[in-house]
């Protein structure tokens, strides 16, 4: 049997939450989203949360909330997966491709900087394989220039910096929930914010652009029945039965954190020896959720080795073609050789298997192949 990249792990206890769901009052827009969205509040120390439909929604609520508007300027990472730059592309945005830190893949603060005018709208960081980006020195960048941070956390719930979880810092957060993440509601995403205008403006394009409050309303006494669009939203709802699955799994968070933790320190002790590899680098001070396991190896030899694992039944995966490689962002006009950084460190990156159910004899596995790779 072949050992699979990544993996969801869905408990007996999962299961009850999700039944319990299906047959009470509510499918959807019910008491079980309101129940995920504080946990995630919880877990990220932050004061509001929007649960969405997916990773890529929560990413479009989140440049909705932000105003983002045709002409403005996003900065963000080539070292990721395409919806990070399209959801702002979307709105007319003028994408700027920083490049990456050698060690842990992240957006690198000098060469944002570089970027920065007048029309810096958001920064976006993306923390590459559950590796928190440099919070800090962004959040500064973005508040000197007058922008946003937006962290881009769909490998990293569960993950710290400084001692201070993901999510609590940046004025916008966006997670991913789909099954190869560090958890999961089948797919599903969300937006966490500290600011109140933000989270009210990505929960309302999430549902249509309505407002139901009276308050809010140009025409607050037509009827108990009334609501109003003020802007055009989508309906990127999640669930109740999903969010109760993620209300579970978010109560065994820490489990698939010291899983996959221990993962990577057997994957590293093991591979540690082979000097015609580069492992993953940890700062000293983040504590991980590990989402991805980045190996990388001379982009020659990359190919062969990716091929050479998939015949003996170990499902590798190469993260992340950078963005503006891809056809619609060169038809834009941008250039390969933009961020070489983030290119070298694509051409030789080969993600191995990573899920908090991963046996050790799986990943020893993995080792032993890697070890005993005919090199030519």
């Amino acid at each position: 049997m072949s050992i699979p990249y990544g993996r969801q792990s869905i408990s007996s206890e999962d299961i009850e939450a999700v039944v319990e769901a299906l047959t009470s009052e509510y499918l959807t827009t019910g008491p079980e989203v309101e129940k995920f969205e504080t946990a995630i509040s919880e877990i990220a120390q932050t004061n509001y949360s929007v649960a969405v439909s997916s990773g890529t929604a929560a990413l479009h609520c989140a440049y909705f909330a932000a105003d983002l508007q045709p002409g403005d300027e996003v900065i963000t990472t080539p070292l990721t997966f395409v919806a990070t730059a399209a959801m702002a592309s979307m709105f007319g945005a003028t994408i700027k491709f920083a490049d990456v830190q050698a060690d842990t893949g992240n957006i690198d603060p000098e060469s944002v900087k570089s970027l920065i005018t007048s029309k810096t709208k958001v920064i976006a960081g993306v923390d590459y394989a559950g590796h928190p980006v440099d919070i800090d020195e962004l959040k500064e960048i973005a508040g000197n220039a007058g922008a946003l941070f937006l962290q881009d956390a769909a490998h990293s719930i569960g993950s710290t910096y400084k001692g201070r979880p993901v999510g609590k810092d940046a004025d916008l957060t966006a997670y991913s929930f789909f099954p190869t993440k560090n958890l999961t509601t089948g797919e599903g995403g969300a937006i966490s914010s500290q600011n109140p205008a933000l989270a009210q403006r990505a929960k309302q394009f999430r549902m249509h652009g309505l407002v139901r409050d009276p308050e809010r309303m140009r025409a607050p006494n037509v009827g108990a029945w009334h609501q109003e669009v003020h802007h055009f939203g989508l309906n990127y709802r999640l669930p109740d039965v999903l969010c109760a699955l993620g209300s579970s799994q978010l109560r065994r968070i820490q489990d698939f954190k010291s899983a996959r933790t221990k993962i990577f320190d057997r994957y590293t002790a093991g591979l540690r020896e082979l000097e015609w590899i580069t492992l993953p680098k940890k700062r000293d001070y983040v504590d991980p959720m590990w989402h991805l396991y980045p190996i990388r190896v001379a982009s020659e030899m990359r190919r062969a080795l990716f091929y050479y694992l998939r015949s003996n039944g170990v499902t590798v995966q190469v993260n992340y073609i950078p963005a503006y490689w891809h056809p619609v962002y060169e038809d834009l006009g941008y250039k390969k050789g933009l961020s070489p950084i983030a290119e070298s460190y694509y051409l030789g990156e080969l993600s191995l298997p990573m899920f908090a159910e991963l046996s050790v004899h799986d990943q020893e596995k993995v080792i032993d192949l890697i070890s005993n790779f005919p090199r030519k």
